[in-house]
């Protein structure tokens, strides 16, 4: 499963040396919902070589705002701590593998 960032921790997630992944998503979302199972299928496939993480926009405030969250799904992909990568909606598990493996 993927980790549930927070604006308190959100931060320390990104001071790894593996790339970091972040879904940000709502309850109320329909591609959320959509892609969730793809996520949390990468997560576990991907765990130790990358972290993968999702961010809920109405439980968070400060990160959603800093990254220009306008809509969700967004998935954010970070190496070294900097944001190298973006995608905006639905995206397929073999698409989300392949962004991750360009960053390994």
């Amino acid at each position: 499963m993927a980790k549930v960032l927070t604006d308190a921790n959100f931060a320390e997630t990104l001071n790894t040396d593996i790339p970091v992944v972040v879904d940000f998503w709502a309850t109320w979302c329909g591609p959320c919902k959509a892609i969730a199972p793809i996520v949390d299928e990468i997560a576990t496939e991907y765990e130790g070589k990358a972290a993968v993480c999702k961010c809920n926009v109405d439980e968070c405030d400060d990160v959603p705002m800093t990254y220009g969250i306008r809509s969700i799904p967004t998935l954010l992909f970070f190496k070294n701590g900097e944001l190298v990568d973006r995608h905006v909606g639905v995206i397929s598990k073999g698409d989300l593998a392949a962004k991750i493996d360009s960053l390994l």
